[in-house]
């Protein structure tokens, strides 16, 4: 791996509803959605790194992560009939972000089946603190990271089919 690179991480899930369901369901508040699932995200990557011992100098690579969506496309390519709706995202520790990496990824979604539509993330980052950081990427906190977005990617999904399964009323409680 070139070391001048950015490091990619890439996790997918599905989600047992028609693709314009999910789409509709992201494009009307991806924030909440994000928000329900990072919580929980964000608390398992904290057992992730306890269970590794992870801490360098007394301070833990876990953190609570802020998400923003800065673009919202929906793409249709030659000679497939279906769209893909990808979500470009950016992501960072709530507090201190210059101690863990940016992450810059795409969360594209598009339909498998009429019931079924996939959820593919691709991110990539590039490990905070120079040397320091990278050994300590090399060691453990890729290992991490990939674990912190598997887990988003599923939460997501997770989110979404209980959401979308929900009577119509209830869905609208569930988004706000």
């Amino acid at each position: 791996m070139n070391k001048n690179k950015s490091l990619e991480i890439r996790s997918y899930d599905y989600v047992n509803h028609p693709y314009e369901r999910v789409r509709d369901a992201l494009k009307h508040d991806a924030p909440a959605v994000f928000q329900s699932a990072t919580k929980a995200a964000a608390d398992r990557v904290r057992s992730v790194a306890s269970a590794l011992r992870v801490d360098v100098g007394g301070i833990a690579l876990s953190a609570d992560i802020k998400i923003a969506v800065n673009k919202i496309d929906e793409k249709t390519f030659d000679g497939v009939s279906t769209p893909v709706t990808c979500l470009f995202l950016e992501w960072e520790a709530a507090s201190m972000p210059r101690l863990f990496p940016l992450m810059r990824a795409e969360l594209s979604l598009y339909a498998l089946t009429p019931t079924e539509t996939q959820l593919d993330f691709l991110g990539v980052y590039d490990p905070p603190l120079g040397p320091v950081g990278k050994a300590v990427n090399a060691i453990v906190a890729h290992r991490i990271a990939e674990a912190s977005v598997q887990r988003f990617v599923a939460d997501v999904a997770a989110h979404l089919r209980a959401a979308l399964s929900a009577p119509a009323l209830s869905r609208q409680a569930v988004r706000k």
